[in-house]
């Protein structure tokens, strides 16, 4: 018996397919689940999902969002995600390097924040692209 794992984002499906395991970036850490997982509702930070199908794992970068568990379905919903294999790894650096230098310069305390976010999302594009 497999999972059936569907990952959304704004506008588009991002993945829709069977796998064997889940792994979540959740809010409280790494979370795996397996076919007849109890169900759960779990936020979800900046990180890597990971979905294991025929023996191998599929990075996907996603960027915070919620996933549900029931029932051998698992739904994710995501403010942003991505697969790992489609991801500009040069453009992904070079955010990296924005959100570096403004965390190194800034005074201004919303900057900083919206820096923490762009490092965290830079990060987790660039570990999912296999570039980390």
């Amino acid at each position: 018996m497999a999972l059936q794992i569907k990952i959304v984002a704004p506008n588009k499906v991002v993945f829709d397919d069977q796998v064997d395991e889940v792994v979540l970036p959740s809010v409280s850490g790494q979370l795996g689940i397996l076919t007849n997982h109890a169900p759960l509702i779990t936020g979800l930070s900046n990180g890597v999902m990971r979905v294991r199908k025929q023996g191998t794992f599929i990075p996907i970068a996603v960027l915070t969002g919620v996933a549900e568990v029931d029932n051998n379905e698992v739904s994710v919903v995501a403010m942003a995600a991505e697969l790992g294999s489609g991801i500009d790894v040069d453009r992904a650096r070079a955010a990296l390097a924005r959100a570096e230098q403004t965390l190194a310069t800034s005074q201004n305390k919303t900057e900083l924040l919206q820096a923490q976010t762009a490092l965290e999302r830079a990060n987790a594009r660039l570990r999912a692209a296999g570039a980390l």
